[in-house]
């Protein structure tokens, strides 16, 4: 990975160059964007760039064997935590980030704006929590005891540190304040607020930005192919993820909207019937399609919201969203919108936590019904 590889985002790009280059290498460093930024690759990029024989002024080489190695990345010098749970074949002190090794190549080989779901469907997680155990805290330690085998810096990127249970966090506190030389620590988050104080302190904090709209644009054309006109309007969506962006373009809009509309029709007309039909058919998604979902529903909601202050917003939406949030709008107050939207983040919230998906719809029908129809 180079940062040539990475649409846009020059200030970010010249910033951490700068820093290698003025040799103002922290050896904690804290990667933080919303899921779908350049968290992860911008990690990657700069571990090859200050381990590259042969750097420019912009980029690392990508052709001598320390660039070649970690961009396929098998360098011995370059090692990876992420999050996992155990499955059929990998139970107890195993279910470690070493044993899923193979399956994290494969899939960062396409998912470098991913997240946590993607990561868990990949190598199939069957819906268990995935977490940074305290186990793995003791193979950080052992494994960064050794001294770089090819490169000038040995390098351990931490994706998701929000997910490290507090004893494997305590655990790795003494070796992230006090590294061994030429020992770098990337810890690559979507929630830095999460984690403890303690490794707070001992990071220093880098912020990516999120893509612009023409990155994204430019990164659909260029990655995905994309017509222009149809990039363009994915990417003003997106909010400056390219993780939304790809499920934009993988996932049925249209099914999407008119689950959505008929959702909150039945809501209104407290049609009970209809909306136990709908919390079967949320109940049969698999967990992420429920997440993006909700995900749908909130920004439909934000959409009605602006209607009245922002029209030109509805332009990011095809014809028929925009006659609905129009009407939504103008059917309910601000207020109402606003409750609407508060349940369906606390909704989602509740999702992340495993409640019970019959449960959940259910009651977050009903209470949408009675927001909708109080005086």
């Amino acid at each position: 990975m180079r940062f040539a590889d990475i649409p846009g985002l020059d200030s970010a790009k010249k910033q951490l160059i700068q820093a290698i280059r003025n040799n103002h290498v922290a050896h904690a460093q804290l990667f933080y964007g919303q899921h779908g930024s350049a968290n992860l690759a911008l990690a990657l990029a700069y571990s090859a760039y200050i381990n590259c024989k042969n750097p420019s002024e912009t980029d690392s080489c990508g052709e001598c064997s320390n660039c070649s190695k970690i961009d396929k990345l098998v360098h011995p010098d370059l090692q990876f935590v992420y999050p996992v749970s155990p499955t059929k074949n990998i139970t107890g002190k195993n279910a470690v980030s070493s044993s899923y090794l193979r399956d994290w190549r494969t899939y960062l080989e396409n998912n470098k704006y991913g997240s946590l779901e993607n990561w868990s469907t990949h190598y199939g997680a069957e819906n268990k929590n995935a977490n940074i155990s305290k186990e793995e805290s003791r193979n950080i330690i052992k494994s960064l005891s050794l001294k770089a085998f090819e490169a000038e810096y040995k390098v351990l990127i931490i994706w998701l540190p929000e997910y490290m249970h507090v004893s494997a966090a305590n655990g790795i506190l003494k070796i992230l304040e006090e590294p061994p030389e030429k020992t770098l620590f990337l810890l690559v988050t979507c929630d830095y607020e999460k984690l403890l104080t303690t490794i707070l302190s001992r990071c220093q904090l880098f912020k990516v930005p999120g893509f612009s709209d023409d990155e994204i644009t430019r990164y659909l054309v260029e990655s995905k192919g994309l017509e222009e006109g149809n990039a363009r309007k994915i990417a003003m969506l997106a909010e400056g993820s390219i993780k939304r962006a790809i499920e934009n373009i993988d996932s049925a809009e249209d099914d999407s909207h008119a689950l959505f509309r008929d959702w909150m029709r039945q809501c209104w007309t407290k049609d009970y019937t209809a909306i136990t039909s709908s919390t079967d058919q949320f109940f049969k998604m698999n967990k992420t399609a429920q997440k993006l979902f909700l995900q749908y529903a909130i920004n439909m909601i934000r959409h009605a919201l602006l209607t009245a202050y922002m029209p030109e917003e509805t332009k990011k939406l095809n014809p028929d969203e925009q006659g609905f949030v129009t009407n939504f709008g103008k059917a309910l107050s601000q207020d109402k919108l606003e409750r609407i939207s508060k349940e369906l983040n606390q909704a989602s919230y509740h999702l992340d936590r495993n409640a019970n998906v019959k449960i959940l719809f259910m009651d977050l029908s009903l209470t949408i019904g009675r927001i909708m129809t109080a005086k």
